[in-house]
């Protein structure tokens, strides 16, 4: 499978993700830039979970319908309401980005920011769809994928 480069200016892979994007600041999507994917990219999905979760994978956001012609998106597009893309249910139970926010004491965390670029012009979910639907949905489609991860703990 082709891949492409995802990175942030607000956080190094496996960097501490900067306390503005978590529960603990101001609970903002941070910014993410890409480089160019595979020719056959129609549009892209963006996933972020915590795999580290006590519970199981915790679902952060997913974005997706991202236009093929995307290359970034600035820091609290997560926190908008929809306009170029589609946001799915979170595991907070909301629409959108929910930050970094793991038990206090469990240690760092890791949060994985993946971006899909997909084969399709949209994905066809329910307008009630969670992160996990659009994921798997996604995955059906998958041409390439990026992967960033930060860390956070909360003590």
């Amino acid at each position: 499978m082709t891949s492409f480069l995802l990175k942030s200016s607000a956080f190094a892979d496996g960097g501490v993700l900067p306390t503005e994007f978590t529960c603990d600041g101001a609970d903002q999507s941070p910014p993410l830039e890409w480089s160019e994917p595979p020719s056959e990219t129609k549009c892209f999905a963006l996933i972020v979970d915590d795999p580290d979760a006590p519970s199981g994978t915790f679902s952060h956001w997913a974005a997706f319908n991202i236009p093929a012609t995307a290359r970034d998106l600035a820091a609290g597009a997560g926190n908008q309401a929809e306009g170029m893309m589609r946001q799915a249910h979170n595991d907070f139970g909301k629409n959108g980005y929910g930050g970094a926010c793991p038990p206090e004491g469990h240690g760092p965390h890791r949060y994985r920011f993946r971006l899909f670029a997909l084969n399709v012009g949209r994905l066809d979910v329910s307008p009630s769809a969670r992160v996990k639907d659009v994921e798997a949905r996604a995955e059906q489609h998958l041409v390439a994928r990026a992967e960033l991860t930060g860390t956070y703990e909360r003590r």
